[in-house]
């Protein structure tokens, strides 16, 4: 007696395709669910960094970038006048540069230099010309945009 086979290829039961299929959708949504990296590079993660600098010699203090709306991110100024502002949204800003007072090492047998954030002892800076200090006189603008841009700042007296 000749025997047939048949030619269609066997189904899986139910039970046995359950978890594969289970699996496969758990991955979906976890790869749908994350999504794409923002524009602007990893993570989604922008910046805008540089120095502020008055006749070659760094700017003590702090840097506003100033939205329309009113909304204000700030960054204190490091020992050599650096800064990074984290996450701008774009948008064109004014820049308020703001001093903490002319710092100079200290004299032999007088008064410390208080404790910043980011100063080290003796840092030595510059105050910002008044001009810079305030929304309504500040000349400075700028246009932040996606990812991450480098702005230096030359104050002029």
């Amino acid at each position: 007696m000749l025997s047939t086979v048949d030619p269609r290829p066997a189904r899986r039961s139910p039970a046995r395709r359950g978890p594969w299929l289970g699996l496969c959708l758990a991955i979906s949504v976890v790869v749908l669910g994350t999504g794409c990296p923002k524009r602007g590079g990893a993570g989604g993660k922008s910046s805008v960094s540089g120095k502020v600098t008055l006749d070659n010699q760094p700017v003590t203090g702090t840097i506003t970038f100033l939205y329309p709306d009113n909304k204000e991110l700030n960054s204190p100024l490091g020992p050599q006048g650096n800064y990074r502002i984290q996450d701008p949204p774009p948008g064109t800003v004014k820049i308020i540069v703001k001093g903490m007072g002319a710092l100079t090492p200290p004299t032999k047998g007088g008064p410390a230099l208080p404790d910043m954030p980011g100063m080290p002892k003796g840092a030595t800076g510059v105050e910002p010309p008044q001009k810079y200090t305030a929304a309504n006189s500040t000349p400075l603008t700028y246009e932040v945009k996606g990812g991450h841009q480098t702005y230096d700042i030359p104050l002029s007296p």
